[in-house]
């Protein structure tokens, strides 16, 4: 088998790095749609506790009064 000249293997590296790069930029990618997702959900949650306290806050005026 003949060997492989030092151009080929200079090639194989950098083949190999950007593959590394390209998953790790996948990864990266993945958690921001995830992350950007559970921020949503946290904020609907806020919005929601929000109007329960407005409610909470006239009903307590309202029987104070």
């Amino acid at each position: 088998m003949a060997r492989k000249s030092k151009l080929t293997q200079v090639a194989e590296r950098v083949g190999a790095a950007v593959g590394r790069a390209d998953r790790t930029a996948h990864k990266v990618a993945k958690a921001g749609v995830v992350a950007k997702a559970e921020l949503e959900a946290i904020s609907k949650q806020v919005d929601a506790l929000k109007r329960q306290l407005q409610k909470t806050t006239k009903r307590l005026k309202h029987a104070l009064k």
